[in-house]
């Protein structure tokens, strides 16, 4: 699959809109404050835009990664830049924005915490929506160059296509610090074209 019209990238958009739904609650009971998402935006676009969209290859990224097995078989990625990985830092640790430089034992900790609920919650979508039983391993947190993270994660996944399914998302706690993340899916055309025949789409 080279592509994916708009009906396709409708009901893309509505699978990150009920992960985002999902994953709200927890959210703000974790970052102890109301937490709002703008409506997330989903691309299906050449991995190399996707890079120097983000930060280009020497962005430094926190990554959360797990493999998806059964209805859904592929890789799935949240991926926060930089300053959006101190963010979160400050926001559930209490310490005072600018502070943070780099990850300790409870910063990894806590970006792992939320990169697991917002992965979770948009596994869960994709599996609800399209009524396919998806199993997901073990959570992974890798804190590395954003091209080092994908092109390993690419090459882990045996991804052969040249474009790569994004939904990117933006989230605002209380006092307006604004957090982006963003959401990949790895996995085979034929995989895709699985899923939006379960949605009731043709390829």
């Amino acid at each position: 699959m080279s592509q994916l019209d708009a009906a396709h990238l409708d009901v893309l958009r509505e699978i990150g809109n009920i992960g985002i739904g999902n994953a709200l609650t927890s959210l703000a009971q974790l970052l102890g404050g109301k937490v709002t998402m703008g409506v997330p935006r989903v691309a299906f676009l050449p991995l190399e835009e996707i890079i120097e969209g983000i930060g280009g290859y020497e962005e430094l990224v926190s990554c959360v990664y797990m493999q998806v097995t059964g209805g859904v078989q592929g890789t799935v990625l949240f991926v926060f830049d930089e300053r959006s990985t101190y963010r979160l830092v400050h926001l559930l640790t209490g310490q005072a924005p600018g502070t943070t430089t780099g990850l300790d034992e409870m910063g990894v900790s806590a970006v792992r915490e939320v990169g697991n609920i917002l992965t979770g919650a948009f596994v869960g979508a994709l599996e609800t929506m399209t009524g396919l039983a998806v199993r997901t391993g073990v959570p992974m947190l890798g804190f590395d160059m954003l091209g080092a993270v994908l092109s390993t994660s690419v090459i882990a996944a045996g991804y052969t296509e040249d474009q790569v399914l994004l939904i990117e998302t933006v989230m605002v706690q209380e006092g307006g610090e604004e957090i982006r993340g963003h959401f990949f899916l790895l996995t085979q055309p034929e995989v895709l074209d699985r899923l939006f025949a379960a949605l009731g789409l043709g390829s």
